[in-house]
């Protein structure tokens, strides 16, 4: 079964509070509206996933668990190496994901995401904004196999989106 990895950055973060350490920042408003707009919207698609994997930082496991809500799951995978990931240290993670998984969901930050969205596949994406999400097909049945140049993007969208998919 081919693999697939849907890149989601978290949504929009709340700058309110300037104590607090980035890795705590939480969702504001629009993030909170955001997120689960974007999980109905996969819905909607039909998408389905085997495994939820995301950054611990606060805001992208907030928009992880809307996703999780609208999908009925509660098994969110937290994993530390995604938080503040470049793109090499991102392909790692991705490369160490179970092969019983054939489809993924991944929850994290930007300039990591963007690069490794545009690194991995065709895609020409300046920046995933807040919660936008990039899905990318890989014809291989082992998370091992991805490397630079070997995906190929189904599908970039994002909250100011109104094309039809």
């Amino acid at each position: 079964m081919p693999k697939q990895l849907l890149l989601v950055r978290h949504g929009k973060s709340d700058w309110g509070n300037l104590d607090l350490k980035d890795f705590d920042r939480p969702l504001n408003k629009r993030g909170k509206e955001n997120a689960p707009e974007m999980a109905e919207r996969l819905i909607n698609r039909g998408f389905k996933f085997d495994l939820m994997v995301s950054s611990p930082a606060k805001r992208a496991k907030s928009t992880a668990k809307y996703f999780a809500e609208a999908y009925n799951v509660d098994d969110i995978k937290f994993e530390e190496a995604i938080y503040e990931a470049n793109s090499r240290t991102l392909l790692q993670v991705v490369s160490d994901f179970d092969d019983s998984a054939d489809i993924v969901i991944m929850f994290g930050h930007n300039p990591g995401f963007t690069d490794l969205g545009n690194e991995l596949s065709d895609a020409d994406i300046y920046n995933i904004p807040t919660a936008g999400m990039v899905l990318i097909s890989f014809p291989f049945d082992s998370w091992k196999m991805v490397s630079k140049g070997t995906g190929e993007l189904v599908f970039f969208d994002y909250p100011k989106n109104t094309d039809e998919m």
